[in-house]
Formats: structure tokens, C-alpha cells, sequence
């Protein structure tokens, strides 16, 4: 198997993201990992041809967050002083959530195995979670004596509400899938052998869109985490200005009215 970090393969409008570091249970940790999210999710925003992303893991784990070994040895991210930490966070994982929140695409998290500590945030990231029903999920910094320094006391509350999150966050508790179903942390579990036809088949509703307004959808989901209504109104008033005028709002109506399957170019 190739030795790249993330795996990059393309299916119709659909971009598979595989985290390639089975040895390691898909640690996020070391400047090719970082740089490869950077690089692919740059090359991504400038491909049309991309509609939907769907993130999964190699091996048995979706991923296990940060390399323990190094945080005993204090090697990586882990060593130095307090503000040389501060640093290299800022110089290593933390550039995986900024590569996120510039991403243009719609990202579907296929959970396919323990999603811990930033794992879990990993899955967070993504807009759409779909899991195995071997997933598992923690949030569980606290129980190595850290706190999640990734963006999950961010991330966490947005995706299942404060007090779940107060939950995961305080306890470090691991939980398995049909709990995260519960609490809104994943929208469908199914069985491991179903789980990338699952997320295809949502990726491939998902991609028969037109890709400039899913992107400009998804910019607007991502603003309405922090603005205040009018600023949302303001912005989404905006991209429907531009919308009504593209060739794939023309095509729309004209499969509507002559009921038959759109078919859109971006």
C-alpha cells in the first residue's frame, strides 16, 4: 500500500479520503499528515468536478487522535514549554480544523471504527456522520491529562448540543455507535460491511446537486454557527442573487417542467 497519509480517490462527482496510518490506528500526528488535508482540500475546492467528499480510515480505527508514544516521549507537538506546545499546535493539528472550515465541499464522515480523543473531533469537522455499528466514540482528553486542543470544546457543542458535549468532554467516557446515534453525534448507524455503500448512496444524492450551490450552501451553514440572522440574511441574499442567474437554476426549471432528471455542469 502506497505510504501517502490520506489516500485520494475519485468515484463519479465523489472524492473518498482515506486516512492511511493503520499502524498507528490513523493518529493524527506529523507534518505529512497535516500538510496532506491542506493540500487535497485546496485541490478539492478547485476541482467542480467535486461535489461530495466522503473521509473514512484504513484498517480497523476511523482514527485514534493523537499519537500517545509521542506525548510520553514529548516528541512532536508534545515537546517543549508551555507557549512552545501552544506553538506547535498552532504549527501542527490545529491546521486540520482551519483546513476544514475553508473547505467548500459537503464532507461525510464514515466512522468505521473508535473515533477517539481527536478522532472524535476529526468525525465533528465533517457535516455529516455516518457510522459503523463497531464505532466508537470519545471525547477523551481528560483521561490523559490534556485537554482537547484541536477546537473540540468548539466543535463538540455545535454538533451535539452543550450538555452532551459537557458529558463527553468531563467524563472522557467512550460510547458506542447507537449511543452517538442517540445523542445526534452520527445520523444513521449500519453494519460494517454496509458502511461505505451507505455513504456513497448519501454522497451521490448529495453530488446530484448543482455543485456551485452546494457550495454556496455549505458556506452559509458554516456562517450560521456564529452570525447573527441579519448577517445571514444579508450573505444568503447574496448567493441567490448569483444563483438565479447560472445555467444550472435554468436547467433545474427546465427538468422540472419537462419531468426529467436534471442534469447539471456547474
Amino acid at each position: 500500500m502506497t505510504s501517502e497519509p490520506i489516500l485520494f480517490e475519485m468515484r463519479g462527482h465523489v472524492a473518498v479520503l482515506t486516512l492511511n496510518r493503520p499502524h498507528t490506528r490513523n493518529a493524527l500526528s506529523g507534518e505529512e499528515m497535516f500538510a496532506a488535508f491542506e493540500h487535497l482540500f485546496e485541490q478539492i475546492n478547485m476541482d467542480m468536478q467535486i461535489r461530495t467528499v466522503v473521509l473514512t480510515g484504513a484498517g480497523t480505527a476511523f482514527c485514534s487522535g493523537g499519537n500517545v508514544a509521542e506525548m510520553r516521549d514529548k516528541l512532536g507537538m508534545f515537546g517543549g514549554d508551555p507557549a512552545q506546545v501552544a506553538a506547535n499546535y498552532r504549527a501542527g493539528i490545529q491546521r486540520i480544523p482551519r483546513a476544514f472550515q475553508k473547505l467548500q465541499v459537503p464532507v461525510i464522515a464514515a466512522v468505521n471504527g473508535p473515533a477517539i480523543g481527536a478522532g472524535n473531533d476529526l468525525a465533528c469537522m465533517c457535516d455529516i456522520r455516518i457510522a459503523s455499528s463497531a464505532a466508537k466514540f470519545a471525547e477523551s482528553f481528560v483521561k490523559v491529562g490534556i485537554i482537547p486542543g484541536d477546537g473540540g470544546c468548539w466543535l463538540l457543542p455545535r454538533t451535539v448540543g452543550m450538555s452532551n458535549a459537557a458529558i463527553m468532554a468531563f467524563t472522557g467516557d467512550t460510547i458506542n455507535a447507537q449511543q452517538a446515534l442517540d445523542m445526534g453525534l452520527v445520523s444513521s448507524v449500519v453494519a460494517p460491511e454496509e458502511l461505505m455503500h451507505a455513504a456513497f448512496e448519501l454522497a451521490n444524492r448529495i453530488a446530484a446537486n448543482p455543485p456551485q450551490v452546494l457550495r454556496w450552501t455549505k458556506q452559509l451553514l458554516q456562517q450560521g454557527r456564529q452570525s447573527s440572522l441579519d448577517e445571514a440574511l444579508d450573505t444568503a441574499g447574496q448567493f441567490q442573487g448569483m444563483a438565479h442567474q447560472t445555467a444550472d437554476h435554468a436547467e433545474a426549471l427546465s427538468a422540472f417542467f419537462e419531468k426529467r432528471t436534471p442534469v447539471f455542469k456547474g
